[in-house]
C-alpha cells in the first residue's frame, strides 16, 4: 500500500501562489501515477493536475489551466503542486492521490482512477 500525506495548506490572498506538497510512502516502487484533486463543500471533487511517474509533463485539470505545474522530488518522495493567480475559486480542500494502475490519458484526471488517497489539505483564497 501508498500511504500519501499533504501539507502546505492555509490562507492565501487573491492573486497569489502556493505549493502544496504531498509525502509519499509504503510501496512507492509500483506507482503509476500521481495526481492532486480538490473539494469545496456542497462541490463535486475536480481533479487539479496529474502526471505519469517518470514523466515531466503535468496534465492540468480545465479549470485550472495555464496556472498549475508539478514537480517530484524523488529524494524526498515528494510530489509538489504549485499553482498561481490564486481566485476565489480555488478555495477548497486539496486532496493527493495515486495509483499502481496504468491509466490511460483519458482517464488521467478521473478520481475513480486513483485507489491511494491522502486525507487532504484546506486552501482558502480571498
Amino acid at each position: 500500500h501508498v500511504q500519501l500525506v499533504e501539507s502546505g495548506g492555509g490562507s492565501v490572498q487573491t492573486g497569489g501562489s502556493l505549493r502544496l506538497s504531498c509525502m509519499y510512502s509504503g510501496r512507492t516502487g509500483s506507482m503509476r501515477s500521481m495526481a492532486w484533486f480538490r473539494q469545496a463543500p456542497g462541490e463535486a471533487r475536480e481533479a487539479v493536475a496529474a502526471k505519469y511517474i517518470g514523466a515531466a509533463s503535468t496534465w492540468p485539470g480545465n479549470s485550472v489551466k495555464g496556472r498549475v505545474t508539478l514537480s517530484q522530488d524523488k529524494a524526498k518522495r515528494t510530489l509538489f503542486l504549485n499553482m498561481n493567480n490564486l481566485k476565489p475559486g480555488d478555495t477548497a480542500k486539496y486532496y493527493c492521490a495515486a495509483t499502481d494502475s496504468f491509466a490511460p490519458l483519458d482517464r488521467l484526471l478521473s478520481a475513480p482512477s486513483y485507489e491511494y488517497w491522502g486525507h487532504g489539505t484546506q486552501v482558502t483564497v480571498s
